[in-house]
C-alpha cells in the first residue's frame, strides 16, 4: 500500500509550505495559554491510543499534525522548505539536524512520516516521561543512555541497521541537548557513520524553533514567542563517500547558513 493512502493530510505534496495569512488564530486564551492547553490535550489523546494498543503510523501523523496546526491557530507563523527532496530517493535515509526545541520532535513526524517512515533516536530518560515517555517508546525509537559513548554507538550501528533495512528513516540530533546555539564542535558524526555502514543517503535538516523556547526547569515548558517565525528547510539527499568528513562539513555548512539567512548569526558558536 502507498502509505500517502493512510493519512489525512501529506504537507510534503511541493517543495514548500508556509502558514496562511489568514490562519485561524485562538482569539480568547492568548498564544502561550492556547498552545499549551492544545499541546497537553494532544500529549493526553497520544496517550490513551497507546493504552488502546492504536497508536499506529495514522494516529501518530495526526497527533503531530493537531499539534503542527495547532501551534498555527496559537500564532506561530511556519515555513518549510525543500520538502520535495523527501521524495527524490526511494527507500530509508538518515536525517541529520539541529535540535532546538521540543517543537521539532513533534513537528517532524506529521511532516516526514507519511511520505518516508521515521523513527527517532532518543535518550533513555525521555522514555520514562510519564506523559511524554509512553509516545516516545510506542513508536519504535533506537533508545541511547548517554553513559557510556561505546555502548551507544554499538546500539545505534545494530539497532539503526535493523530499522534501515526494514525500510524505516532515522532521524538523529548530534547535539548533546536541545539548545538554540548550534556547537559545531559538539555536532558528531554518527549519523554519517550510520548511513556510510548502511549504505543510504542524508538528508540534511536545518532548523529555527526557538519561537518554542526550552524551559529553565522543564524543558518542554519553555516561552512562547509568536514573533519568531519557525523555518524547517531540508536539503539534498547525498550519499557518504570516504571517511564521510566532507559531508559531516556539508552538514554543518548548511546548518550555519540556513541560521545566518534566518537572521540567528548569534546562534553559531565558535
Amino acid at each position: 500500500m502507498n502509505p500517502n493512502d493512510k493519512f489525512q493530510e501529506i504537507l510534503a505534496t511541493g517543495d514548500e509550505y508556509k502558514t496562511a495569512d489568514d490562519a485561524k488564530r485562538f482569539s480568547l486564551l492568548g498564544s502561550a495559554i492556547g498552545f499549551y492547553l492544545m499541546l497537553v490535550r494532544a500529549i493526553f489523546w497520544s496517550n490513551r491510543r497507546v493504552k488502546e494498543g492504536t497508536y499506529d503510523d495514522y494516529n501518530w501523523v495526526k497527533s503531530s499534525l493537531d499539534i503542527f496546526h495547532g501551534s498555527e491557530r496559537s500564532g506561530f507563523n511556519v515555513e518549510i522548505k525543500g520538502m520535495s527532496n523527501l521524495t527524490k530517493i526511494d527507500g530509508p535515509v538518515v536525517f541529520i539536524s539541529n535540535h532546538m526545541s521540543t517543537y521539532e520532535t513533534v513537528a517532524l513526524p506529521g511532516i516526514i512520516h507519511p511520505v518516508k517512515r521515521i523513527v527517532f533516536i532518543t535518550k533513555k530518560e525521555l522514555t520514562d516521561y510519564p506523559l511524554f515517555g509512553p509516545i516516545n517508546s510506542a513508536r519504535d525509537p533506537i533508545i541511547v543512555g548517554r553513559e557510556n559513548p561505546r555502548e551507544d554507538l554499538k546500539r545505534v550501528m545494530e539497532d539503526g541497521a535493523a530499522r534501515l533495512a526494514a525500510g524505516k528513516s532515522i532521524v538523529i540530533f548530534p547535539q548533546k541537548t536541545r539548545s538554540k546555539y548550534f556547537d559545531p564542535k559538539n555536532f558528531n558524526t554518527l549519523g554519517i557513520k550510520l548511513a556510510k555502514q548502511n549504505k543510504v543517503p542524508v538528508i540534511p535538516i536545518a532548523l529555527l524553533t526557538d519561537a518554542y523556547d526550552n524551559g529553565r526547569v522543564i524543558k518542554e515548558a519553555g516561552k512562547i514567542d509568536i514573533s519568531k517565525k519557525v523555518h524547517f528547510e531540508f536539503g539534498e539527499p547525498f550519499m557518504v563517500e570516504g571517511r564521510g568528513i566532507e559531508e559531516h562539513n556539508k552538514i554543518v555548512e548548511f546548518i550555519k547558513s540556513r541560521l545566518i539567512k534566518w537572521g540567528r548569526k548569534e546562534y553559531i558558536l565558535k
